[in-house]
This record gives structure tokens, sequence and C-alpha cells, in this order.
């Protein structure tokens, strides 16, 4: 049977409370798997898993349960191997790597921050901001509305400008969280969000990091910004040595 991967802790690491249930239904048992210093927290995988509201939750629940007493790297829903051995050997092969991530990521947390624009306010902004924008919507309002290419230059002059005010605060959101940060990681482009980043943030300096989310909130209220934390530190899993706030070290961020 498959074997179903939670994350991956120090072999010293607490034990799990008996009887502890993972993803499936019904729960499949957690169990531990040690190799030298690492153990992988591990289940049988469940045949036909998918990534509903329950199975997420009971993924979360189990590195939530192990991370309150010490670091745990956590691995994504869904990660599978074939059997026991196949992760123990992993662990024995990636021992170096993974013993350095959890030195790095001792004591840390992950938070998400995803931005939008509010589209009444952008738009407003770039209105006071762009003279030629201004001069040309009030050319179109005293001509009745304009020439159709007048419309048309005028709404492509809009999209150019409002364009460039997302590659602006896509800047202003990374450069004003990262100083409160260890590490960031940049997440994969998607539609919707003008940025997507996750931050690496030591437990003791949670207050600081929202206290800058409040500060760019308030900088920016053109802005619409989601933060989701604090997260085990899914973003930081891969990366190699620990690099400076400012350095992205990730190709992924945490999706919740």
């Amino acid at each position: 049977m498959s074997t179903y991967v939670y994350g991956i802790t120090a072999s010293s690491h607490p034990e799990l409370p008996k009887d502890f249930g993972g993803v499936g239904d019904p729960p499949r048992p957690v169990r531990v798997l040690k190799e030298g210093g690492l153990a992988a927290l591990v289940s049988d995988a469940p045949e036909g898993l998918r990534p509903k509201r329950k199975e997420l939750l009971a993924h979360s629940n189990v590195l939530a349960e192990v991370g309150a007493n010490g670091c745990v790297l956590p691995m994504r829903f869904g990660s599978v191997a074939p059997d026991d051995e196949a992760v123990t050997s992993v662990l024995a092969e990636r021992a170096d790597h993974y013993q350095e991530r959890l030195r790095a990521l001792d004591g840390k947390v992950e938070y998400n921050v995803k931005a939008t624009h509010v589209e009444e306010a952008v738009l407003h902004r770039v209105m006071a901001g762009n003279p030629e924008v201004r001069a040309l919507t009030e050319a179109n309002r005293q001509a009745g509305g304009g020439s159709y290419d007048d419309r048309l230059r005028l709404g492509e002059m809009v999209v150019a400008a409002v364009k460039a005010q997302e590659a602006e605060d896509a800047t202003d959101v990374r450069h004003t969280l990262e100083p409160a940060a260890d590490a960031v990681s940049v997440g994969p482009d998607s539609s919707g969000w003008l940025a997507n980043v996750s931050f690496l943030v030591d437990r003791d300096g949670v207050e600081t990091f929202l206290a800058a989310v409040e500060q760019l909130r308030k900088g920016h209220p053109h802005l619409d910004l989601r933060v989701n934390g604090p997260l085990p530190p899914y973003s930081f899993v891969e990366p190699g040595p620990a690099e400076p706030a400012g350095t992205t070290i990730g190709a992924e961020s945490a999706e919740e």
C-alpha cells in the first residue's frame, strides 16, 4: 500500500498521541518512520484521495499537533510515496538537507500575503496621478463622450496606467514587509493577484510583521490585502541554506 507523508521532523521529536488519525475515512492512523536523526510522519494512503475540506483539515491537524511540540517540515497535501521503504530511503539520501531545514525553520512560521486592487480606488489613483489621462477624459466629456478612437485611446491609456500601478504596488508589498521577515518566497504568477508572497517570520516577531501589514494597508488604501497565517513553513522546505529576506528562495507559496 502507498504511504502518505505529512511532514518530516527530528527523530527526537515528542511522540504523537495514541490512536492519532490523519486523512481518509475512517482516518488512517498516523505512524512515525525513523531514519537516523530524522522521522517522517506518515499513514497508509487512502485510495482516491481528493483535496476536500475534511481531508485538507486532517492533513493540517497532523501538522498542527506535531508543530506544537517542535519544528516540522510540512509536506503539501497529497504527498504520497510508493511504500514506507521509499520514505526512509529519501530521509537517508537527503538527511543533510532536511536537518539544515529543521535548524533554519525552528521557531518560525509562514505568512502568505496576497494583494489585489480595489477597482474604484485604483482608478481614482490613476486619474489623480496621470495628467494625460485626466486631460483626455475631460476632452471626451466635453465632446459628449468623444469619438470611437478617442474612447479607445483613453481605455488603452487607463489599462497601461493600471498595469504600471500593479507593478509598483507589488514591489511596495514586498519591500514594506520583508524587513520584518527572515526570508521571502514569491508565489507563482496567477490571474487575479498583483502580489502573492510568502514570508518566513520568527514567532517572536509576529507582532512586528503584522504591524508592518497594517502600515501597508494604511499607506495603500487602494489595495485589498489578504493575510493567511501563521502557517507551517510550506514555502521554505525545499530551499538550500537559509537566505536573507529580500532573496526569492521558493517557487511555490502556501495556498490555503
